[in-house]
C-alpha cells in the first residue's frame, strides 16, 4: 500500500509540475510581475498535489472497483433472469431493467454532487441576475445525464454502434440551438462539459467497462466505452428543452393578460 501511495504521489506530482511552470512562467518572464504570497501558492500547490493523489487512490481502491463489481453483479445470469436462462444464451434486453434503473440513479445522483456543474451553476446566477435558478439547472442537467446513460446502458446491451446514437443526438442539439432562447444555448453547452468530471466520470467509466464485460457477446474495447459520451451530450438537449418549456409557459401565462388588455383598448375606442 505504502508504495502504491509513493508511485502515486511522484505520478500526480509529475502532472502537476508543467502546469505550474507555465503559468509562474508567464507571470514572471512575459507579464513581468512578481509572484503575490509565493508561500501561500506554494502551499496551495502542495495540497494540490496531495488533494489529486488521494482522488486517485480513491478512484483505484473504491470507486472503479465499486462500478465494476455493480455492473458484474446486476448483470449475472441469475439476477437477470431469475427464471434461469440456458448457458450460452443471450438474455432479452427488457431483462437488464435493473441496470438501467442503477443507470440512470447513479448518473443522476453523481451530477447533483458534481463541483464543477454547482461552480458554474452558481456563476449563471450571478450573471443573469437571478434569471437562472442554481437547483433548476443542476435538476435539468443531472436529469439529462441520467437519461443519457441509461441510453448508452442499453446501447451496450443491444450491441447497436454508438455513432448512430451521437449523430441522431448532435442534430437534435443542433436544431434546438436555433429554437431554444438565445441566452441559454451557450451555458446548455457548457453543462454538458462539467458534467464529465471528477465525480461521474470514474462510476460512470467503471460501469460501461463492467457491463461491455458481464454481457454476453460485447467487447469491452468496442462496447465498453462511451457512456461519457452520452453523458455530455445530453444534458445539452435537457436545459435547452427546460428552457424552451419554461418560455412556453411563460407565453402561454402571459397570453390571457395581453388578450385582456387588447379587448380593454377595443371597448375603450368605442
Amino acid at each position: 500500500m505504502t508504495e502504491l501511495v509513493v508511485r502515486v504521489l511522484v505520478a500526480t506530482l509529475r502532472d502537476v509540475l508543467p502546469v505550474a511552470v507555465i503559468i509562474i512562467g508567464f507571470q514572471v518572464l512575459v507579464l513581468r510581475q512578481p509572484l503575490r504570497n509565493p508561500r501561500r501558492i506554494a502551499i496551495g500547490l502542495v495540497y494540490v498535489v496531495l488533494g489529486l493523489a488521494l482522488f486517485l487512490l480513491g478512484l483505484e481502491e473504491a470507486l472503479f472497483p465499486i462500478g465494476r463489481a455493480m455492473a458484474e453483479q446486476l448483470t449475472a445470469p441469475g439476477f437477470v433472469a431469475p427464471s434461469g436462462v440456458e448457458p450460452g444464451s443471450v438474455p432479452y434486453w427488457l431483462d437488464y431493467y435493473w441496470v438501467y434503473l442503477f443507470a440512470f440513479a447513479i448518473g443522476f445522483s453523481t451530477t447533483l454532487a458534481e463541483p464543477a456543474l454547482i461552480a458554474v451553476a452558481i456563476k449563471a446566477r450571478e450573471v443573469s441576475g437571478g434569471t437562472v435558478h442554481v437547483s433548476q439547472l443542476r435538476i435539468a442537467v443531472a436529469l439529462g445525464v441520467a437519461v443519457g446513460i441509461t441510453l448508452g446502458a442499453y446501447r451496450i446491451v443491444v450491441g447497436h454502434p454508438i455513432h448512430l446514437y451521437m449523430v441522431a443526438g448532435y442534430l437534435l442539439v443542433v436544431l434546438q440551438t436555433w429554437f431554444a432562447p438565445r441566452e441559454i444555448s451557450p451555458l446548455a453547452y457548457d453543462s454538458g462539459g462539467v458534467t464529465t468530471s471528477t465525480v461521474t466520470v470514474p462510476l460512470v467509466a467503471a460501469l460501461g467497462l463492467g457491463l461491455a464485460e458481464t454481457v454476453p457477446g460485447r467487447n469491452p474495447i468496442v462496447d465498453g466505452f462511451g457512456l461519457i459520451a452520452f453523458a455530455s451530450l445530453c444534458p445539452i438537449v435537457a436545459v435547452m428543452a427546460s428552457a424552451q418549456l419554461a418560455a412556453l409557459v411563460g407565453r402561454r401565462r402571459r397570453w390571457p393578460e395581453r388578450k385582456g388588455r387588447e379587448t380593454e383598448g377595443e371597448h375603450n375606442a368605442l
